[in-house]
C-alpha cells in the first residue's frame, strides 16, 4: 500500500492507476463501519484508494477537533490489510494551502439540522470532498448512511457541479445493542454507553409504527422523543422526519423518507437515522 502526502504525490499515483478507482474519505479512527466501505469499494472497484485527514473546515470555533480520536497507525494496518491500493494523509496545509480561499456552499440542503447547529460544517464537508474528488478522478465514491445528510449534500454537489462520479451508499453498521458505529463512541463513558441504544430503540419505535401504518410526522416525531425521554442520561437535540434528498420537514410520511435525530449522552453528541418507506 502506497502513503500519500501532497496532492502531486496522489496525481502521480492516479496516473498510474489503472481500471475503475473507488474512493473512501475519512477522517480516520477507523472502525468496522468504515471497513465496511474499503471492502464494498474493494468489490466494486480495479483500484482502491483511501484519504485519512480530519478536516478543519467542518469543525467550529466550540467543536471538538483537537480531541477528535486520531489513529493513525492502527488506520494505516487496517487499510492494508484490506488491501487498499494507496492511501492519502494530508496536512491542513496540503488541503488548504497558503492564501486558501475558495470554499463550496450547498446552501439549501445544508441549511437544516445539523446544518442549523452546525454553522459551516457543510460548507467544509462539501470543499474537501470536491477537492477529494478533483484529485483522486475517483469512478465511484463511498459514503455511509449514518452520516445521511452529508450523503444528501454530496450527492446534490455532485449533481450540480457534473462530477463524474457514483456517489455510493452504504448502510448503517451497528453494534448487537443498536448503536450506530462512530468515532465519537469513544466519547463515551461505561454508564453512557449502556444508555445510548436508546437512540436506536427511539428510531425502531419510529419505524414500526411507521410500518403499522402511521404517516402523520408529528405522531412520529413525538413517539420518538417519548421513547428518547426514558433515558435520563440523554438530552434529545432534534428528532426530524424529512425528505431524504432536500432534508425539507414532512407533515406526512409519504414515500421515501428520513427519520433521523441528534441527541447528547453525556457531553457527546451522536447522530443516527432510518429510511422510511424505501431501502
Amino acid at each position: 500500500m502506497k502513503i500519500l502526502r501532497t496532492v502531486d504525490d496522489v496525481r502521480s499515483f492516479r496516473e498510474g492507476a489503472r481500471g475503475s478507482v473507488g474512493l473512501v474519505p475519512t477522517m480516520g479512527a477507523l472502525h468496522a463501519g468504515h471497513l465496511s466501505l474499503v471492502a464494498r469499494a474493494r468489490g466494486e472497484n480495479d483500484r482502491t484508494f483511501a484519504s485519512i485527514f480530519v478536516n478543519p473546515a467542518q469543525f467550529g470555533p466550540n467543536e471538538d477537533l483537537a480531541a477528535y480520536p486520531r489513529t493513525p497507525e492502527s488506520d494505516l494496518r487496517l487499510l492494508e490489510s484490506l488491501g487498499v491500493d494507496a492511501v492519502w494523509t494530508p496536512s491542513p496545509a496540503d488541503v488548504y494551502p497558503p492564501g486558501f480561499q475558495t470554499f463550496v456552499n450547498v446552501d439549501e440542503v445544508s441549511a437544516p439540522l445539523e446544518g442549523a447547529r452546525r454553522p459551516g460544517h457543510f460548507r467544509g464537508v462539501a470543499t474537501v470532498v470536491a477537492k477529494l474528488f478533483n484529485v483522486f478522478r475517483p469512478d465511484r465514491a463511498y459514503f455511509g448512511q449514518k452520516d445521511a445528510q452529508q450523503v444528501a449534500v454530496v450527492r446534490r454537489m455532485v449533481a450540480d457541479l457534473s462530477f463524474p462520479v457514483d456517489v455510493v451508499v452504504c448502510p448503517i453498521v451497528r453494534e448487537a445493542d443498536g448503536l450506530a458505529l462512530s468515532s465519537r463512541n469513544a466519547y463515551l463513558s461505561s454508564d453512557e454507553r449502556r444508555s445510548a441504544p436508546v437512540i436506536f430503540r427511539a428510531l425502531e419505535a419510529g419505524r414500526l409504527a411507521f410500518e403499522k401504518g402511521q404517516r402523520d410526522a408529528n405522531s412520529l416525531r413525538r413517539l420518538v422523543s417519548e421513547v428518547l425521554a426514558t433515558e435520563p442520561l440523554l438530552e434529545e437535540d432534534y428528532v426530524s422526519i424529512a425528505d431524504p434528498d432536500t432534508l425539507a420537514e414532512r407533515t406526512f410520511a409519504e414515500g421515501p423518507t428520513l427519520l433521523s435525530l441528534a441527541a447528547r449522552v453525556g457531553r457527546t453528541r451522536l447522530i443516527d437515522n432510518v429510511l422510511l418507506g424505501g431501502t
